[in-house]
């Protein structure tokens, strides 16, 4: 019963990422976009990372549950024309955004993320090459894991 419980949960929150995937994966392209020194999202693959990490059973529901409901509310508040935005656009919308407290939050938790994929180890499935480490002068931690989640 509990494993047919925790696959309903999966495909619904695959469902309800997928909606606001574009969202994310906009919002996550502006904080690193392509063009600078540092690693772009779209390099990094963070969008999937994003959804890998939060599918995970042991991420926070709560966290799943605020950063998708963010992606909406920014969504909402832009009348489903945040995508179609030019950069200069978008980046007064997400400062309009960031002066609400929820919005400030949501990116806060947004960046997090991001930043959790630009670093993580490449098994994860981010920071690809190593190129996040490369741009800090680290070499990662050791041991490195050999697989990709511990069973929690």
């Amino acid at each position: 019963m509990q494993r047919i419980v925790g696959q309903r949960a999966s495909a619904s929150f695959e469902k309800q990422f997928r909606q606001r995937e574009a969202i994310l994966e906009a919002v996550q392209e502006h904080l690193f976009p392509q063009g600078n020194d540092l690693p772009s999202a779209k390099t990094m693959k963070m969008t999937a990372f994003l959804f890998d990490t939060m599918k995970h059973a042991s991420f926070d529901k709560d966290i799943k549950a605020f950063v998708l409901e963010g992606a909406k509310e920014l969504d909402s508040r832009e009348k489903g024309k945040f995508l179609a935005m030019t950069q200069s656009q978008k980046e007064a919308s997400l400062r309009d955004y960031e002066t609400t407290r929820y919005g400030s939050a949501w990116l806060s938790r947004i960046m997090t993320l991001s930043m959790e994929a630009l670093f993580c180890d490449p098994i994860y499935g981010s920071n690809v090459a190593e190129a996040g480490w490369k741009f800090v002068g680290s070499d990662g931690g050791f041991p490195r894991p050999q697989t990709k989640y511990l069973g929690v």
